[in-house]
């Protein structure tokens, strides 16, 4: 009997506990995500494009990480440091299969005003110049690393504090317009810190409000001491790097690897200085000696956290909306999901970490990332093969680099965010979409450009809610079911028992950030439902399809949302008539489910759009022009649908 009971006890105990441990292994892989993708790594279909991205990013690591290490005012080889370590840890924890963490020119620019305000230049004189024991650089480089590193651990400290506060929901609020408006006012700065490598001026550090300005005063005042060799250097490198990158862009389907064409320019032009003596027959400026190998681990000064606590929120905010922004990309590109909250995770960790191993700030860049999508890489697995060939720069090949010019790693970092630039061009889409998106565009690209980037990125967002508040007060209706469901079968002449799905939505709010996430979730549920077992269509009603209330919600619904489609092709037809107003988010998501339905065999009309609606569609995407899709009212996108499919009449009709 006692055996019974334990045995009866035992068995208990294990249902109780066997959910509990499933649980814990499901959020093991959540905050691990290797541990999701690498069991199911296929070294036969993945490892030969994966090697191959991992060679050709490793050589933007090793570029970029040299310039941006001089862009935030350390020593180059910092750089290589912080294009190691902060890619081991995102390849971790990171869930973007094609996002390049590393080194970057908007992180690296803001930790270069806590560089320079708290070790100056000037200050070199008054620090010890003998060695130390520290890879055999100075005390000055080794204070001013310091800096940049306590920049980096606070930095991620703020954003590891945002993720176990689940700020991710909140990510919603830095729309579309705002990040680029940001990012080019950023790298407008950028371009403008390495004004005076590409000229060859000797110029003190300016930073501040209006900084921007008094940097070109300063070079227009001193426009006589530019130095003619720097200059001519300068214009070559940009022209090649320019012209080459364009001419692999245009040839890229033809050719398997495209020419890495800042490796090649570093080392011709290393080599040319070194054969004509640069430094000193025309005092042309080198990156000066690159030390050997990685040195042991040391926590970054905590004294100065107090001080550098500005340039660790610029830090933690930028890179991180940066960065997310590219992850979002490559998984709508490449169809799978990220976790807003697990990033914060993962750059805290790409920050923290790696500020022990005298790293500068990291972040994910444009051109890493867009890298990866042309040399076909298929997972993370890219970046850690990177990691291997820049550990061969660190230990074999960087002291051959002494000889680089300035003003040539100046005209890679200036080439090398074109992509930031070129998105002037979005001004146009935006005009077209919503002019109100416009505004806030320019504007916080002028606060961007006349204060920093993380004081744009504030007023953009908080310009962004007062204009959405103040336009929802116009809306209709602002009933608690803003979205109606209706579903109409009809029965075909062909098939005397096949059943055509017709489901009809009417949109009853406003469409804006603040609700476009939610709104396509929802949507989705509703069409493309892949649950096997059935319910009525009245059970719909349980779950509340709220889309303007509840801006927050992550679009989940507890009950089952519709039945789903039959294995026929169904098709939508969205009424707008109740769509009062719309942003470029909400035009943008529009598009999406259009395409995405399409993708999916389901057919989408829209019925009742104003003239602006399809103007702003028609800018935003491209969308099916062989056929009708914008229609006058929803009567008349069932008519179409009843003569494309030969069907008959209705032979059911439900609404909710």
């Amino acid at each position: 009997m006692t055996g019974a009971k334990r045995k009866k006890k035992s068995t208990l105990w294990g249902k109780v506990h066997a959910p509990h441990r499933e649980d814990v292994k499901q959020w093991w892989k959540r905050r691990l995500p290797i541990l999701e993708w690498a069991p199911q790594y296929s070294l036969k279909e993945n490892l030969l494009p994966d090697t191959v991205s991992g060679l050709m990013l490793a050589v933007q690591q090793v570029t970029q990480g040299l310039s941006f290490a001089i862009l935030s005012s350390v020593h180059p080889v910092f750089g290589l440091y912080g294009s190691l370590f902060p890619a081991i840890i995102y390849a971790i924890f990171g869930m973007g299969r094609h996002v390049a963490t590393g080194t970057f020119a908007l992180t690296s620019l803001i930790s270069a005003n806590a560089v320079e305000r708290l070790v100056p230049q000037s200050s070199r004189n008054l620090t010890t110049q003998s060695n130390s024991s520290v890879l055999g650089l100075s005390d000055f480089e080794l204070q001013r690393i310091g800096v940049a590193a306590a920049v980096s651990f606070l930095g991620g400290v703020i954003q590891m504090a945002m993720f176990v506060l689940q700020l991710g929901s909140a990510t919603f609020l830095v729309t579309e317009p705002v990040i680029s408006a940001m990012t080019t006012g950023a790298a407008t700065h950028v371009v403008t810190s390495q004004v005076k490598y590409l000229l060859g001026i000797k110029m003190p550090y300016i930073s501040g409000p209006l900084g921007f300005f008094y940097i070109y005063a300063y070079v227009f005042e001193n426009i006589k001491s530019v130095q003619l060799e720097a200059l001519l250097l300068s214009l070559l490198s940009i022209v090649v790097l320019v012209l080459v990158k364009e001419l692999n862009e245009q040839f890229k389907r033809k050719i398997k690897v495209v020419l890495p064409v800042d490796l090649v320019l570093i080392i011709a032009a290393s080599f040319a200085c070194y054969c004509t003596n640069m430094e000193n027959t025309y005092g042309l400026e080198v990156v000066g000696h690159i030390p050997k190998g990685i040195p042991p681990p040391r926590a970054p000064p905590m004294n100065i956290l107090n001080a550098v606590l500005t340039e660790a929120f610029g830090v933690a905010l930028v890179g991180y909306v940066a960065s997310l922004a590219l992850a979002q990309g490559s998984a709508k590109k490449f169809k799978y999901s990220v976790d807003d909250n697990q990033e914060f995770l993962a750059h805290g960790l790409s920050n923290v970490i790696p500020s022990f191993f005298f790293c500068i700030p990291s972040a994910a860049a444009m051109g890493r990332t867009a890298g990866l999508y042309s040399t076909g890489a298929k997972t993370q697995v890219a970046c850690l093969i990177s990691c291997v060939f820049v550990l061969i720069v660190i230990y074999v090949v960087g002291p051959l680099l002494y000889w680089l010019p300035m003003c040539v790693l100046a005209s890679i970092i200036v080439v090398g965010l074109k992509g930031m630039l070129i998105q002037f061009r979005d001004l146009k889409k935006y005009w077209n979409v919503d002019k109100i998106d416009w505004g806030i565009w320019i504007s916080t690209y002028i606060f961007t450009i006349c204060f920093a980037a993380n004081v744009g990125l504030l007023f953009g967002v908080v310009c962004t809610i007062a204009i959405v508040i103040g336009r929802f007060p116009r809306a209709k209706t602002l009933s608690i079911t803003n979205m109606k469901e209706m579903e109409v079968k009809v029965k075909t002449e062909m098939h005397d028992e096949t059943l055509q799905q017709v489901k009809i939505i009417s949109i009853n709010n406003p469409l804006v950030f603040l609700n476009a996430k939610k709104f396509n979730t929802d949507l989705m549920k509703i069409i493309l439902k892949e649950d096997e077992s059935s319910q009525p269509l009245d059970d719909i009603s349980k779950c509340e399809q709220n889309t303007l209330l509840n801006p927050l919600s992550n679009g989940n619904c507890n009950e089952e949302a519709s039945q789903p489609c039959p294995s026929e092709k169904c098709s939508l037809v969205l009424d707008c008539n109740g769509l009062t107003f719309f942003d470029y988010t909400g035009v943008s998501t529009l598009v999406e489910l259009y395409l995405d339905c399409k993708s999916r065999g389901v057919d989408v009309f829209l019925a009742n759009c104003t003239a602006s609606l399809i103007k702003a569609m028609a800018y935003c995407g491209n969308l099916d022009t062989e056929r009708p899709i914008f229609f006058d009212s929803v009567s008349a996108a069932i008519n179409i649908i009843q003569a494309n499919k030969n069907l008959s009449k209705v032979s059911d009709h439900s609404e909710v």
